[in-house]
């Protein structure tokens, strides 16, 4: 005998995405840091700092990554479609990919460019350096400050305030160079802060391609695996038995899952008992927002799809 009773969470497009910071904020802070970006470039061609120029590398990055989040947040607010009956939240994923192999790109770049300094030094000038540097740190932290007012459940919003915060340290790394270099006249630390500057970008730039093709290929979310999941379904009282599992994510704090659930053999009225039970350990253990779970009978085999979460 099968079970025909259907039970349905809200619809996809119910769900609020993690990108709660108004567009506004993205604007402003492109607009902040395409004048830093374009101080930056001055000041490092009129300097010759190369540290100067691979911060402001950094921060076309950082414009670029602003314009991506924006453009993605943008569209993941669309409706689900006949053809994209997900809604379009990997958006978000997809601008985080092509960031992070934009990042890696311009990092590799960067360490090509410090071991030509290292072996053909160049004379910097560290007094404008400074004076660029210091602009650059000043708009880094407004920046910054522009996107704290974020929703800290907002991944992505906490994602560019991190970036850009890393970006401010750069700066830092800039000026302290230039402090060096204009008191004890010690040229190879400008290439040597490129180094520092491009491991930084590097060691993001890595993180952000696991964590992207990981949600792209489907890969279970941290601290949800499938076998974990199983097991805690299986404890909920009337459950028999759990299989054909799946656990993804469509963008990082928005987690599904399907399910096929065996039940003891019981009244048909208290299956709704036991769907609510389940969806309680999934929410609050997991954080898993959106579930399909199909009902079948201990002792009737395998039935047709059930009841829906």
């Amino acid at each position: 005998m099968s079970i025909q009773r259907h039970d349905h969470d809200a619809p996809l497009d119910a769900h609020e995405p993690h990108a709660a910071m108004s567009g506004s904020r993205f604007l402003v802070s492109i607009l902040i840091t395409s004048f830093v970006l374009a101080a930056e470039v001055a000041g490092g061609i009129l300097t010759h700092s190369l540290a100067l120029l691979s911060d402001a590398a950094h921060v076309f990055l950082d414009i670029f990554a602003l314009a991506l989040g924006y453009g993605a947040i943008l569209l993941s607010r669309r409706s689900a479609t006949g053809r994209h009956s997900y809604g379009f939240f990997r958006m978000k994923v997809l601008a985080a990919f092509i960031n992070g192999a934009t990042l890696l790109i311009v990092s590799f770049e960067i360490l090509k460019e410090a071991v030509v300094r290292f072996m053909q030094p160049r004379e910097v000038i560290a007094g404008p350096m400074l004076i660029v540097a210091a602009i650059g740190l000043a708009a880094n932290l407004l920046v910054a400050l522009v996107l704290r007012g974020h929703d800290h459940e907002d991944l992505n919003a906490r994602a560019a305030f991190l970036h850009v915060l890393g970006d401010a340290l750069s700066s830092v790394g800039v000026i302290i160079a230039g402090f060096i270099m204009l008191i004890l006249g010690w040229h190879w630390v400008d290439p040597l802060v490129s180094v520092l500057i491009a491991v930084v970008i590097l060691r993001g730039a890595f993180r952000v391609l696991r964590e992207a093709v990981h949600i792209l290929n489907e890969g279970s979310p941290q601290n949800a695996q499938s076998e974990d999941v199983s097991a805690a379904m299986s404890g909920v009282p009337g459950v028999r038995g759990v299989h054909d599992v799946h656990v993804w994510s469509l963008e990082p704090g928005f987690r599904l899952l399907t399910a096929h659930v065996v039940l003891e053999n019981q009244e048909l009225a208290a299956t709704q008992t036991i769907m609510d039970r389940i969806k309680a350990v999934l929410e609050e253990r997991f954080g898993i927002e959106h579930t399909t779970i199909q009902f079948e009978c201990e002792d009737c085999g395998q039935c047709r799809p059930a009841l829906h979460a």
